[in-house]
Order: C-alpha cells, then structure tokens, then sequence
C-alpha cells in the first residue's frame, strides 16, 4: 500500500480572516448541528434567506424519504439572488463575462435586475409561461442562459437546462419528460474564434410532435438559422420592449426551482428535482464556507450551465450572497494554455474553481505557463467532479496556488445541491486525493451495506448521508419509485434506509474520507471487488502517464480482468510497449498488490470524454469486450476517439 499521505496546514494569514478559521470552530459547528439538528438549520434560514413569510417547520420526516424543509415559508429565489442586494451592491459587478474571443462584459447587480425582470416579462406575457410550467433552456456560456435561469425563477416557472453539448436526440427525451412548453435557446456562439451552432439541434428534436409551443432564440453569434413561422421568436427583437420591472412571483419554500437531467444505470435520465428553500440555503453557506468568498471577491467556477456545478456555484450561489462571479463562453486551452491564468490575472480572481480533467490538460499542454502571469490574487483553489491524482494536485498547489492557496476537493452531486465533504480552506489540514471531512450540518459516514454500521479505518464502504439536509434532491420528476429505489434502496442504519451516494470511500487514521468510486465502477478480480478509481491512481503515478481509464473485462479464470486505457505524456515511451507496461504493473504491485495487475493496457491519443470532462467508461468497457458501441455518441468532445481507440483494441 501507499505510504501515509503528506499533510499541508492552512495558509495561517488567510486563516486569520477566515469564515471559519479552524479545527475548533468547525467542530463546534458540527456538535451544535448534532446536538439540535432542527436548531441548526432553522437559525442558518433565518439568518441567510430573506422570507416574504416566515417559515412555521423546519423540517417535516413524517413520508420519509419524502421531506419538506421549512414548511409555510415564502420566498422568491430570483429576488434572494438580485433584489435584497440593490440597496448596498446596485453598481456591485454580479457577472463579468469573457467571451470565447475576448469580449468582456460587466453586469452589475442592477443591470442584472433588469435584464432578468425583462426575460421573466417576456416569459409571461408574450409566451404565457405562468408558475409551475416547465422552460427547457439549451444555451451556451453566455449571460443570457443566466438571465433565462433568474427569469424562470422569478415567475415560478421550472427550468430544466440541457448542456448545449447534448445532441438532438437528448435534448427531444429531456424535453418530453418535463413536458416543456418553451424552449430558449441560441443561434450558436463561438468556440475557438470559430461559430457553432445550436438553433438545428433544437430544430431536429422539435421534428413531429412535442409539448413544446414556442422557441426563444438568443442571437449570439448571428450565423443564418432557419426560422419556424409561429414558434421561432428572436429574443434580441422582443427583449428591449419589456418592462424592466415585474414583481416576483411568492414561492412555497417547497415549490421546485429547477430539474436537471442526469444518467441513470437504466439508460433513462433522471430528472433531479431540486426545490427552493432548501437549494438556495446552502447554495449561499457552501460558497461562504468552502469558496470563503468576501465582499470585494471575484470568484471563477470554469464549469458550464448546463450542468449542476453551473447550477450552484456560477448562478445561484455567488448572487445569493452577493458575490462577483465569472462567466466563459470558450475553452480554457485556447488559444494556450495559458488562457485562464491570463484571466485570473486580468479579472484579478479570487477563487478558482476546476475539474481536475481540466488541471491535467492545463499541466500537460502548459507546465510552466502560470509562472508567466500575476497569480498574487488568488487566495482558493477547487477542483469538481472526481477525486484529484497527485501528481496533477501538487502542480495545482506548487505552481497555479504558489504553495500558498489551500485546495477545496470537494466532494457532492447533482443529487445532493452542493459540497457535501469538502476541506474549508482556513481550518482542515489537507491531505492530497482527499474529500476530507462532512461540511457542518451534513451528517455523512461511510457504513457497511450488509449491517449498517460505520466501517473501521481503512475497511471499505458506501458513502452515506444519514439524516436529510435541506438541499438535497426531492424527487425524480414523475417518479417517485425510481427515487426512493435509487437513493433509498441500498443501506439502511438503525433499520431506517438512509441516502446512499453510490459511492465507495474509506476512513483513514485521522478519521479523512477518502472516495474511492462508483460501486458500480468495481471489478470482481478472483472474489476480489475492487474500485476502479483505486487502480487508476495507482497508474497515475507513473512519471510518463497523463491519464487513464480503467474498466473491468470478462476473463475465462478471475471472472473479471483489469483493462487499462492510458494516454502518456509522452508518446516516447511507446516505442518499447512491454517496458512501459511492465514499469506500470510494478507500480500497481506496490500500491495495491499482485490482484490488480492488469491484464491488458493499451496506450491511446486520448480518452471518450463529455465536453465536462467526464469520461464515458462504458463505452470504453464495450470496447474492451469488442462489443458494438451502441451509445450516443454525439455529445462528446471528440467522438472520432472512439473508432480510433476500437481500432487500436482490436
């Protein structure tokens, strides 16, 4: 096994100023969430949300896992992002946008109010869009897809927002599902100085019949679309004739605020439901704690909309407390590498926020690039959406942070609203490939599936949350067998089903949680099951490796074998295969043990990938098992990799 991990204290200058500034103060968060959980969270809502009426009920279990949280509160979550900050923040940057070639727009948090109450006036009285209706926005990284977002909200319409990567097919399930009435989207925007389009994807899914009745075009980057008569409206034409002011519609703090389409073991998405209150809440503490974003910050989350990270932390979480967040339309690789450090220098930002998909292109295509920019501003480096390597976390600490910025690795889901396990920057000591510890008020432990116990130090286990919290998801939109069967149905504690993440993780010495993977990316190795995240990181660790992919694959004696698809730095190292592969499998030996040796490596050019930077691993298990790849694969970065890597497996 590995030896013990490295330990890096907070910075202790910017703890000092830190909202929470240590160990201490993090624990006494936490007991006080234990010893009066309803308390907790009752005095954060009144405290973080402004109510238009109070709420009566903190949280009501009696259909568990079906809960309400704050029950009789009314809110409007467009007016606790926009409207309560115009008297101190009004001229206050809320969005700077930088366009894919450079364009940069600032909006401040009045410029906001206005553009937002002139889509919500849109919506309503051009589109008859009322409260409960569900809006599909398909849009690129540009203000608009936030305006559209705020304007649902304001007048209590649903949005559902499907990333403009998606294909038309996709987009056409996601649309029927919801039973959306009107789609927003735009003509197209630019990607590496060049225009795409969105306007056909929407036009091919909309063929036949579908519930939607009209279709909002955003003009971006003004390239000839086709123009349905009677459904197509232009955006650009009708906006400037709306009032800039419309009245927020009164929510219940339980009425939805949004869905959000995620892959399902069955193949059908599921409509995440996400409600008011509840979402917005932490949405706001998580950026104050995790981000330790102040006043006078500018905050950058690199992800898109169209996906949760976008959801939380670029719209509603920065402009719920009043925060400057950063909006980009292109590809932090263009035209270099050295693209977002240009940026942080420009826009003086604060806070990063990454995949580390994204800080390993950054490492390989441009090592040394952050060393050419003024990098002082920074003060909080994030990374989303998988565990970090360390290879890829000591050039982020060392070279991007300085070796003076902590790392937030945090750890949640679309399904969970926000970080659930996170490092806080002025307070953990952080160990590199660690989640670390829960967030105050979330109560999450690692429990063996068969007793319901928490697993000892170094035993493997679900990752669990335990009691409800008031972001997480409410429901899959029409189903609600699906729901409970798909969060509820693995792991119970003390006789009660519990939430389970679908996630392995283990405790080590210190009590840090360490993710482990998806427990269904296991690999049953002779009676041995073991996360394929474990075995990854272990390849990673190779000098020559920048990144791999590792599935299991029927084998005639273990039942499942290890199959590694790996991208080298590089491509010198081929030129002696067998070497390369040996020097690999000595180092799996080392780390975990003769049991995940792999039986088949293949190096690739690179690896079947979202433009989110997830990689697509079944479609690299149909490889390996030289089956048809009969997925979709027309929403990924590059979808001529996969005939490429067939090739090279057969």
């Amino acid at each position: 096994m590995s030896d013990k991990k490295p330990v890096f204290k907070p910075n202790k200058e910017f703890a000092k100023n830190a909202n929470i500034k240590n160990m201490c103060e993090y624990h006494d968060l936490q007991d006080k969430a234990m010893e009066d959980y309803e308390g907790f969270w009752g005095d954060a809502a009144k405290e973080k949300i402004d109510w238009i009426e109070p709420f009566t009920n903190v949280l009501d279990e009696s259909h568990a896992p079906f809960v309400k949280w704050f029950d009789g509160g009314k809110l409007n979550v467009s007016a606790q992002c926009i409207d309560r900050h115009l008297d101190s923040r009004k001229n206050k940057a809320a969005i700077i946008f930088e366009g894919d070639r450079g364009d940069i727009q600032t909006i401040t948090y009045l410029d906001l109010y206005k553009h937002v109450n002139r889509f919500a006036n849109l919506l309503k009285e051009d589109f008859h869009v009322k409260k409960g209706d569900r809006v599909v926005i398909y849009m690129p990284m540009i203000p608009e897809a936030a305006y559209a977002m705020l304007a649902c909200a304001r007048i209590g319409a649903i949005h559902s927002i499907v990333f403009g990567g998606f294909s038309s097919e996709a987009l056409r399930d996601r649309i029927e599902d919801a039973e959306a009435k009107v789609v927003i989207t735009a003509d197209g925007a630019f990607r590496k100085e060049k225009p795409y389009m969105l306007k056909p994807v929407v036009d091919a899914a909309l063929e036949g019949k579908t519930p939607v009745e009209k279709v909002i075009v955003v003009q971006r980057n003004h390239e000839d679309v086709e123009w349905v008569a009677g459904r197509d409206y232009s955006y650009n034409e009708m906006i400037e004739r709306k009032s800039s002011k419309c009245e927020p519609e009164v929510m219940d703090s339980e009425d939805p605020l949004f869905l959000l389409y995620t892959s399902g073991s069955t193949g059908k998405p599921k409509g995440v439901q996400h409600n008011s209150a509840g979402y917005i809440l932490w949405a706001q503490m998580t950026m104050e704690w995790v981000f330790d974003v102040k006043e006078n910050d500018t905050y950058w989350c690199t992800a898109d909309v169209g996906w949760i990270t976008g959801h939380t932390y670029i719209v509603y979480g920065p402009l719920a407390m009043g925060a400057t967040t950063v909006m980009f339309e292109g590809v932090i690789t263009f035209p270099d590498a050295g693209r977002p450090w240009s940026m942080v220098e420009n826009h003086r930002i604060n806070q990063f926020y990454t995949a580390p998909t994204a800080i390993r292109v950054l490492h390989k295509m441009g090592e040394h690039e952050p060393a050419k920019y003024d990098m002082s501003s920074l003060k909080v480096l994030g990374t989303v959406g998988e565990p970090i390597d360390p290879p890829a976390w000591k050039w982020y600490y060392e070279e991007v942070g300085q070796s003076r910025c902590s790392i937030v690795d945090t750890y949640w889901q679309t399904e969970t609203g926000g970080h659930v396990i996170s490092p806080l920057p002025g307070a953990t000591p952080i160990k590199p490939g660690c989640a670390t510890f829960p967030l105050p008020g979330i109560m999450a432990e690692i429990l063996d599936p068969a007793t319901g116990e928490k697993v000892e130090v170094g035993e493997k286990g679900y990752m669990c949350i335990t009691k409800p919290w008031p972001a997480q998801i409410r429901g899959v939109w029409g189903d609600e067998e699906r729901y409970v069967k798909s969060y509820f149905g693995d792991v119970e504690k003390d006789g009660k089903p519990v939430y389970f993440t679908g996630d392995g993780a283990v405790y080590d010495e210190d009590g840090y949680i360490t993710i482990t993977g998806r427990t269904d990316d296991v690999i049953n190795v002779s009676g041995h099951r073991m996360g394929t995240a474990e075995v990854e990181a272990a390849i990673k660790k190779h000098s020559n490796v920048a990144e791999v992919a590792v599935v299991g694959k029927p084998h005639p004696l273990k039942g499942e074998g290890i199959f590694a698809y790996i991208v080298l730095k590089s491509d010198d190292g081929i030129a002696d295969e067998v070497e390369e592969v040996k020097a690999i499998n000595n180092i799996i030996k080392k780390e975990i043990g003769n049991i995940a040796l792999c039986d088949d490596m293949v190096f690739v050019s690179g690896l079947p990938k979202t433009r989110s930077g997830k990689i697509m691993r079944r479609i690299l298990r149909s490889i390996a098992k030289n089956e048809e790849v009969t997925q979709d694969i027309s929403t990924l970065e590059d979808p001529s990799i996969v005939e490429k890597i067939a090739a090279m497996v057969k």
